[in-house]
């Protein structure tokens, strides 16, 4: 997970066709370790979820039965049927199942609008699969994936950290 202000602040000067690849080697990598991710979504695999992170300078798109995701800047919303809003280190550490997504809603670090009932099946599946964003981001990095898992497992723990969130 992305974590600390700097590298937040570097993100604004990544291009946009950089962003979009990442994500989508990202999403392809999850896919590959857990490939019936989407499967319990049932009905709502047709679904058009955006994530639109407060923090971070492009938001995201998937729709599942297309197994991709698009990536945009800032600015116009995405359309969507569902969309979550919020800092972007609780949105992952919201997919990988590692914080309480009633406490965030209620609390309202996040914002859910659209459907509801396919947010909460996207969530179920998500916790089903145990995704592991920093070991699938670290197989990316071929021969450095090690180090790459340290430096972002300790990103992430102080992510979290400065949100006040603990770690389940």
């Amino acid at each position: 997970m992305l974590a600390p202000a700097h590298l937040m602040a570097t993100a604004r000067l990544v291009p946009l066709p950089i962003a979009a690849r990442i994500a989508d080697l990202l999403l392809q990598q999850v896919l590959r370790t857990h490939p019936k991710l989407f499967d319990r979504l049932g009905e709502h695999r047709t679904t058009r979820f955006a994530f639109v992170p407060t923090d971070f300078p492009f938001w995201f798109s998937v729709r599942p039965t297309e197994r991709s995701v698009w990536t945009a800047r800032r600015g116009k919303l995405p359309e969507a049927d569902a969309t979550i809003t919020g800092p972007l280190v609780l949105m992952l550490a919201l997919a990988e199942g590692r914080v309480d997504g009633d406490a965030l809603f209620f609390a309202r670090r996040l914002v859910v609008t659209g459907d509801m009932e396919a947010v909460l099946a996207l969530r179920n599946a998500l916790d089903d699969n145990e995704i592991d964003l920093v070991r699938s981001m670290s197989k990316l990095a071929g021969p450095m994936g090690g180090l790459t898992a340290k430096v972002m497992d300790a990103a992430r723990r102080e992510a979290l950290k400065t949100q006040g969130v603990r770690w389940n």
